[in-house]
């Protein structure tokens, strides 16, 4: 909680200079400096976790500043990596249609041509679909996205 102190004796400062700020919460404990930028190199250089988008700033990276008073999370519940632990869907048809579940949650009518061996994924939300008549058992390691 910060306060003012105002360092005249009852009256209004003259000079805003003559006023100070305090705080009454503790500062956090100083942390080591951050290396310059000069001095980092590939071999010394420590990354931070990776987020969703794929970003790792090493300790040096000015955009760290943001995280200087609290720490840097990250959830590990990355939506690309739930639906790639979903198994790919088999479709008996050359084409499919999805949509997402239900065409309420915004997924727009996507068509895959399945006729290529292999998975196909949906450009829109990655659930991934195969033709069980063009593809064998050993092709499903193949992959496709349809945009």
């Amino acid at each position: 909680m910060n306060r003012l102190l105002v360092l005249t004796a009852g009256k209004f400062p003259k000079n805003w200079n003559q006023v100070a700020f305090y705080s009454t919460e503790k500062l956090p404990a100083s942390q080591k400096p951050a290396p310059k930028p000069k001095e980092i190199t590939p071999q010394n250089a420590q990354f931070d976790q990776v987020t969703h988008t794929g970003q790792s700033w090493d300790q040096a990276d000015y955009r760290l500043a943001r995280f200087a008073e609290s720490k840097k999370t990250v959830n590990p519940n990355v939506a690309a990596h739930l639906i790639a632990e979903q198994p790919p869907k088999a479709c008996d048809g050359h084409v499919v249609k999805c949509d997402g579940g239900h065409p309420a949650l915004g997924h727009p009518a996507v068509f895959i041509n399945l006729d290529k061996p292999g998975t196909h994924a949906c450009g829109y939300c990655g659930q991934r679909f195969y033709n069980t008549h063009s593809t064998k058992p050993e092709e499903i390691s193949i992959q496709h996205i349809e945009v």
